[in-house]
This record gives C-alpha cells, structure tokens and sequence, in this order.
C-alpha cells in the first residue's frame, strides 16, 4: 500500500476517496526509560529509549492506519499527517497519531 504527505501520486490517478483513516498509538514511558531521560536530560545527550519508544509508537500508528484503509478497499492513503503528545498527569504516556485519505486508484 502507497501511504504518502502529499495530496497526489505521480503517474497515478485517484478512481474513488473512500473517507478519512486514522492510526492512534498510546504507550507508557516504563520507569527505566524515564530515568535513562532524566540522565540526558541534566548531562545532555540523545535518549535513545525514546527515541526508540517513538518508532515503534509510530511505526504502529501507520500500521494501524494502513489496515483501516485497506479494509475499506483503499490501495493507497494520501495527505498524510502525524502528531504526537505526552499524555497523564506525570506526562509518562506516548500518544502519536496519524490521519489521511484512503483512497482507490486506477
């Protein structure tokens, strides 16, 4: 499946908008993560437990987005948008969500 930012695909024509799909991730920061941040955070550097948190957060919103868009006959999704948000009161919760256009071509 075709997942894209933009509005078109090149040498593809859209034969049918099937509606609008959304993926939505959310996941818990475990405490060892926090305090490996914390770490970074006061000497500086790259908290890789995160940053590896953020992918699989991100990686799965799209996958969820995929599915939904293929289960309503799409072959592609366009105009694809991401977000991301910390969530909870100590804001250890991971929300990344993402929406486009599910869409048939020709």
């Amino acid at each position: 499946m075709i997942i894209t930012t933009t509005n078109s695909i090149e040498g593809r024509e859209v034969a049918e908008y099937k509606g609008i799909v959304f993926g939505e991730v959310v996941s818990g920061i475990n405490i060892l993560k926090d305090i490996g941040a914390g770490l970074r955070n006061f000497f500086g550097g790259r908290s890789q437990g995160y940053e590896d948190e953020l992918l699989v957060a991100r990686e799965n919103a799209l996958k969820e987005m995929e599915d939904r868009a293929r289960s309503m006959g799409a072959d592609a999704v366009i105009g694809v948008k991401m977000d991301y948000e910390v969530l909870g009161a100590d804001n250890a919760m991971l929300m990344v969500t993402c929406s486009g256009t599910a869409v048939k071509l020709r």
